[in-house]
């Protein structure tokens, strides 16, 4: 079977290239040591309706295909890990609205969320609940028709810029969904600094406390929460972050092969040893794998297919994986160098690193999977 994109993906391939290589790749460093993306850089994703461009209009068309959207999330990636898990977090938002959400919710927020008029995120890790996402301690109480909410959610992507918030919270002991916009009384946000990876995806602490919403709030039904709204958001997420790990490692292969093209070490070209073309080859094959494992969940998601969810998580798992295996060896062929944020490996480094945590982590994603294969 011969694979290969259709006219119209390959040309919105390269449009993705042009737009990332103008706006996102010179900046990606800066962006990293002031830890924030300028609103600009949003603004320029929504003016080429990037950020949202697989969410319907009031109309109800979508800009895009889901093997586009991956080829736009691969490019992303390769320059800024944080801008991706921006946009990452945003459509997990706008996804899980278009298929659990109310019909106010989708008449009212999709269009904004398409548009970029207003950046989602999302709300379900806490500081002391992580992978165990069953057991959140966040609350919300109903009475007289509303709830309120209390807790702390953590680690929340674009936390300091969205417009608004989906929360999982536990009511009457279900996991239940809400939306809460950044201005809602009883909500605070702290910013997060000084991360490993990851350093300028505007990461935030959410404190709830006696936060009150309506029922219009309410994603779905009580006790869909994790079940329905958490697995939409998170298999979204983890097909970002599998087409995010290609670009990773695509990045770093890249670096790689410039670097030794142009080192000499004992009076032979870097790339001319036999062991950095052993790192060489192990990064294209990887590649090549993660990016055909990302096609096919791509493909699935069109198509409806039940597999679409194991598809997603081990693309998601093997691309992160090999992404920071890619990252590993680019900073050693470039050696002391590869150690010095004057050269972009070390942040390809420390972000694919972060890869293998989000969005489930890979150990959770290999019991997923291993269960699949019983």
């Amino acid at each position: 079977m011969k694979i290969e994109l259709s006219s119209s993906q390959s040309e919105k391939k390269e449009k993705f290239i042009a737009f990332v290589n103008n706006e996102i790749t010179p900046y990606a460093d800066q962006f990293d040591r002031n830890e924030k993306i300028p609103k600009e850089i949003i603004q320029h994703l929504t003016s080429h309706e990037y950020a949202g461009m697989i969410l319907p209009d009031k109309e109800g068309n979508h800009n895009s295909d889901m093997i586009s959207y991956g080829l736009l999330c691969e490019e992303i990636g390769k320059a800024s890990a944080s801008l991706l898990s921006i946009i990452t977090v945003h459509g997990m938002v706008g996804q899980s609205l278009l298929k659990w959400g109310s019909s106010f919710q989708k008449e009212y927020w999709l269009p904004k969320l398409a548009k970029g008029e207003a950046i989602g995120a999302f709300a379900l890790t806490e500081p002391h609940i992580g992978s165990d996402a069953k057991n959140i301690g966040t609350s919300a109480i109903f009475s007289n028709g509303s709830y309120t909410l209390n807790g702390k959610k953590k680690w929340i992507s674009c936390g300091q810029m969205a417009d608004i918030f989906l929360i999982i919270a536990q009511c009457d002991g279900k996991p239940s969904a809400f939306l809460i916009e950044k201005d809602q009384p009883g909500l605070s946000i702290l910013p997060i600094h000084d991360m490993m990876g990851f350093k300028s995806a505007m990461l935030a602490e959410l404190h709830l406390d006696g936060c009150i919403v309506g029922e219009k709030n309410l994603v779905g039904r009580l006790g869909f929460g994790f079940s329905h709204v958490g697995t939409t958001a998170l298999n979204h997420g983890r097909y970002c972050i599998g087409w995010g790990g290609v670009g990773i490692a695509q990045a770093c292969l890249d670096a790689s092969l410039d670097y030794t093209a142009k080192r000499k070490q004992f009076g032979t070209y870097l790339k001319d040893h036999q062991l950095i073309k052993r790192m060489i080859a192990d990064m294209v094959t990887n590649i090549k794998a993660a990016r055909m494992l990302c096609y096919h969940a791509g493909y699935l998601n069109e198509t409806g297919d039940p597999d679409l969810i194991m598809e997603t998580s081990i693309a998601k798992y093997f691309a992160s994986k090999i992404a920071t295996k890619a990252a590993n060896d680019a900073v050693q062929i470039h050696g002391a160098n590869g150690c010095s944020s004057k050269y972009p490996v070390e942040r390809y480094m420390r972000d694919a690193k972060i890869l293998e945590i989000i969005e489930g982590s890979n150990e959770i994603q290999q019991v997923i999977i291993a269960d699949y294969a019983y």
